[in-house]
């Protein structure tokens, strides 16, 4: 069972990203405006690991999905 604590910083480290607030929040700034038709995974500025991660999140209905929901809407 994973314990592990699925939230925005441990999401943005498991995608291998600077998890910290302000770098959070300016990743956040840098990509925001995301169009409703790509599925975040699709966007543009992940690597092809990353998008894996992500997709496979969703797809599997994973721990990390909600957070991944969060990260969506907040890029939207």
């Amino acid at each position: 069972m994973d314990l592990s604590h699925h939230n925005l910083q441990n999401l943005f480290a498991q995608l291998g990203l600077d998890n910290q607030p302000d770098s959070i929040n300016q990743f956040i700034e840098q990509h925001r405006g995301l169009a409703s038709e790509i599925r975040i995974e699709e966007a543009s500025f992940w690597t092809a690991s990353q998008a894996s991660f992500l997709q496979e999140s969703l797809n599997d209905d994973s721990d990390w999905c909600d957070v991944v929901d969060v990260l969506d809407s907040m890029l939207r």
